[in-house]
């Protein structure tokens, strides 16, 4: 989809010019991670696309174009560092809300193409990869909610690894969808009010298909150092790695720094 748009020349310089570089400092970091506790559940706010953009003089709808293209590569970095499931936040009910017809129209048709690119892969195939669309997807429009149905169908056998994508997503809407889901039940007598406890409640989540719904690492792009709504249920004990970078700018050093971090961190789980 790049080939519209070249990068801008200074930045394809850059990269040419420290390539040799990061080469060295990725072997170096494999090295320190590669022996090291792997997460098996890994969450990804990919921020910082419009401001990427801007900061190059570029259309923000060039940079969600760009960060469009990395989350495929670190989609491709997660299968092969043997992660089981991956989740992206990939549009929240804000973005939602608050970008224009226009931004939003251009974020559906870039989710749209990544599902037909799921849809296509043999990686997906060929790694189990069972893949859902989780968020309030009765808003989305009809060619995504036929394009996602079509990619859980196919791959609802598969459970080897999870892909995630959380669209017209926000944590606090799952909350309450998973609490009015719950009271029908404890009203049609399916749930004795006693039992509810958090053990039953989680069971309500988007993520209840999960083997491991609860993230071990959540890594977010572009310096801003919150969760934005992203599993506000599910993060309770995750780990939180805020890398300065905007996201479509992201290296796999980057990526290895967040494994490293993780793996020098002392999980008490509120011990």
């Amino acid at each position: 989809m790049l080939k519209n748009f070249p990068p801008p020349r200074f930045f394809s310089l850059m990269n040419f010019l420290l390539k040799p570089v990061y080469k060295i400092y990725e072997k170096w970091l494999w090295l320190q991670i590669r022996n090291g506790p792997i997460p098996k559940h890994v969450g990804i706010i990919p921020d910082g696309n419009r401001r990427w953009a801007r900061k190059l003089g570029l259309d923000p709808k060039i940079g969600h174009l760009y960060g469009y293209e990395r989350m495929k590569e670190v989609i491709n970095w997660c299968l092969d560092l043997g992660i089981k499931t991956l989740t992206v936040y990939a549009l929240s009910i804000d973005n939602l809300r608050k970008r224009s017809r226009d931004e939003v129209e251009h974020i559906f048709q870039l989710i749209a193409e990544g599902l037909k690119t799921l849809l296509n892969s043999e990686e997906i195939v060929k790694k189990k990869v069972r893949v859902k669309v989780i968020g309030r997807k009765n808003i989305l429009p009809k060619y995504i909610k036929d394009l996602a149905e079509q990619l859980e169908r196919k791959t609802k056998n598969f459970n080897e690894r999870h892909l995630y994508i959380a669209v017209c997503y926000g944590g606090r809407e799952e909350i309450v969808d998973a609490v009015k889901s719950l009271v029908k039940d404890v009203l049609e007598g399916k749930v004795k009010f006693d039992e509810i406890n958090e053990d039953i409640l989680s069971k309500y989540m988007y993520t209840r298909d999960l083997p491991n719904p609860e993230p071990d690492l959540i890594i977010r792009t572009s310096g801003e150092e919150r969760l934005s709504g992203f599993l506000l249920w599910q993060s309770a004990y995750s780990e939180l790695h805020f890398c300065d970078v905007h996201w479509p700018s992201f290296r796999k050093i980057d990526f290895w720094r967040a494994i490293r971090s993780y793996q020098r961190r002392e999980r008490r789980f509120g011990a």
